[in-house]
């Protein structure tokens, strides 16, 4: 089983979890060390390692008028402030080859957004910065299917790998999640991760905006973590219906304490436990 170091973190699927957590989208410096300090010490009461996770660009919008954020020079500059004022790793969604390095340069982590999983100039380039990546998997691929992009990732040297289940396509403007494919994914060695947030989401299910069952995230990232994974993926917001992106399925951050509790529970129970497939 690999482990993936993070920072002074080491993440793996027999290790003690990890969550990473934040905002969907930058919105200013002030407010993303207001997640990041409440979630560290969330995260430090529980026994849990955190990793901050925040986008400088949501280049994936439904519609043309949706907000895409501050912009990767400002957006790497607040993600690198949270670096140095809070202590923590941080981790941030590329789109294209060019913005890697830069984006390396800053962040712990890459993650490479499902949609664009299977674009091997990106998930290269990525690779190439030395940094750990995350990779979600496509809603439109199988579980199984992540094989053949850890080889791209590995073909370039880099074994710092991330795998995220975010629910799979099913009918219009609707996810669901076998939670099979979390065992099946590990079964290529690397970390898992769940991400709890994106996988109850309704893409494009208002219309021009994405739309979601944030009261079933927590039921999500509760399974994750009672089947024993590397991580927890959550997006929170002290204020989700006013979040200018993924509201609908974001958690609240005042529930954010008692839900990591429950979670480092479960995984406790999950990790002495472990499942034979």
């Amino acid at each position: 089983m690999k482990h993936v170091k993070i920072s002074d973190l080491t993440v793996g699927n027999d290790l003690p979890l990890t969550i990473i957590a934040g905002p969907c989208q930058l919105e200013s410096a002030d407010h993303a060390q207001m997640i990041a300090g409440k979630m560290k010490e969330a995260c430090d009461a529980a026994g849990a390692q955190y990793v901050f996770k925040a986008s400088y660009d949501k280049a994936n919008r439904t519609s043309i008028s949706g907000v895409r954020g501050p912009g990767i020079a400002k957006g790497l500059d607040i993600l690198d402030d949270v670096k140095k004022q809070i202590g923590v790793p941080v981790l941030t969604d590329v789109h294209t080859p060019e913005q890697c390095a830069d984006a390396a340069n800053v962040c712990d982590v890459l993650q490479i957004p499902a949609l664009l999983c299977r674009q091997t100039d990106l998930v290269l380039a990525a690779a190439q910065t030395g940094a750990a990546i995350n990779v979600k998997k496509g809603q439109f691929l199988a579980p199984w299917d992540m094989a053949n992009i850890v080889a791209k990732i590995e073909s370039v040297g880099n074994s710092n790998i991330l795998l995220t289940e975010r629910g799979t396509s099913f009918g219009y403007n609707t996810l669901v999640t076998d939670m099979r494919s979390l065992p099946q994914m590990a079964a290529t060695g690397y970390p898992v991760v769940m991400d709890a947030t994106h996988s109850v989401q309704q893409p494009a299910g208002l219309g021009g905006s994405t739309g979601g069952q944030r009261e079933f995230a927590p039921v999500m990232a509760r399974a994750a973590a009672a089947i024993g994974v590397g991580a927890v993926f959550i997006e929170t917001h002290e204020d989700p219906d006013k979040s200018p992106s993924d509201g609908p399925n974001m958690i609240y951050l005042d529930q954010m304490p008692q839900l990591i509790d429950t979670l480092m529970r479960f995984d406790a129970l999950a990790k002495a436990n472990p499942i034979q497939i």
